[in-house]
C-alpha cells in the first residue's frame, strides 16, 4: 500500500515538473494563431513558420557559433587550473577555486549589468568576442568541478609510476592523466554547450543591436508576436537537448561522471 501509495505521489510530482513541457509540446501543433492548447487537428504550419523565419536561423548560428567556442576555450583554460587546485599546494588555493565558483553564486542579472558597464565602452556589445567572453565567464565553473571530480577519483599511483619510469609532465598528462579523466571533461564540455547556447539574461545584455543568439531572438519575438511557433522553436531545443544529454549519457556515462 505504501509502495503504490509513494510511486503515485512521485508520478504526479514527474506530471507536474514535465507539465510545461507537454503544454508546450501541444501548442506547438496547433492549428490556430492562439497561443494556447488547442485540442484541434493537429497541424505542422508553425514548425514550417519556425524553419521560415530568418531571425531564428541567425540567432541559432550564432549561438551555435558561440556555443562551440566557449566549450574549447573553457577546457583549454579550466583544466590547467583544475589540475592546479587538485595536484598541486600553493598559498592562496582555496580562494582562487571559490574565484572560479563563484560565477554560480551571483545572480546572471547582477553578472549582466556589470558585463554590459565593462564592455559598452570597449565595443564589444553586439560582437561574437563579448558573449564568448560573457558566457565563458558562467561555464567554466562546470568544467572546473567536473575535471576536479574524476581527477579526485583518479588513482595518482598511475601517474607517479609514469614519472618513475621517465615519462616528463607533459607525457604523463597527455598519455595517462588525460584519457582517465575525459568522461569528465566530455561532460563538462557538453554542460558549457548547452549552458552557453540556452543562455538568456546575460545575452540580452552584451548582444546589443549586433550579434544576437537565439534566446535573445526568442525574446524579441515574443515582444510583437504571441503564436505557436515560438513554442514550435522550444520543442525543437528541448529535443536537441536532451539527445544531447541522452548521447552522451551512453557514451561516456554522464550521470557516473556526475554523481562522482
Amino acid at each position: 500500500m505504501r509502495k503504490a501509495l509513494s510511486g503515485t505521489v512521485i508520478t504526479v510530482i514527474y506530471l507536474f515538473l514535465l507539465a510545461p513541457i507537454i503544454a508546450v509540446f501541444l501548442i506547438s501543433f496547433n492549428s490556430s494563431s492562439a497561443l494556447k492548447i488547442d485540442l484541434g487537428s493537429p497541424s505542422l504550419q508553425w514548425y514550417q513558420e519556425m524553419l521560415s523565419n530568418s531571425a531564428f536561423i541567425e540567432g541559432a548560428k550564432v549561438s551555435f557559433i558561440t556555443a562551440a567556442v566557449v566549450s574549447v576555450v573553457v577546457l583549454v583554460l579550466g583544466v590547467p587550473v583544475a589540475l592546479a587546485i587538485a595536484r598541486r599546494e600553493f598559498p592562496g588555493k582555496n580562494a582562487l577555486s571559490a574565484f572560479f565558483l563563484s560565477p554560480l553564486l551571483v545572480p546572471s542579472v547582477v553578472i549582466g549589468l556589470g558585463l554590459l558597464l565593462v564592455f559598452q565602452p570597449l565595443a564589444l556589445t553586439g560582437t561574437y568576442l563579448g558573449i564568448i567572453i560573457a558566457h565563458f565567464g558562467i561555464t567554466v565553473p562546470y568544467v572546473i568541478r567536473t575535471t576536479l571530480m574524476s581527477l579526485k577519483t583518479n588513482d595518482v599511483s598511475c601517474e607517479e609510476a609514469a614519472r618513475v619510469h621517465g615519462a616528463g609532465p607533459f607525457t604523463t598528462f597527455f598519455r595517462i592523466t588525460l584519457p582517465i579523466i575525459s568522461p569528465g571533461l566530455i561532460a563538462g564540455a557538453v554542460m558549457a554547450f548547452i549552458i552557453s547556447f540556452d543562455e538568456a539574461v546575460i545575452s540580452l545584455f552584451v548582444a546589443g543591436s549586433g550579434r544576437t543568439t537565439l534566446p535573445v531572438e526568442m525574446f524579441r519575438y515574443l515582444q510583437y508576436r504571441s503564436d505557436p511557433a515560438i513554442a514550435a522553436l522550444s520543442v525543437i531545443l528541448i529535443l536537441i537537448s536532451v539527445l544531447l544529454v541522452v548521447v552522451i549519457e551512453r557514451v561516456v556515462g554522464l550521470r557516473k561522471v556526475m554523481n562522482s
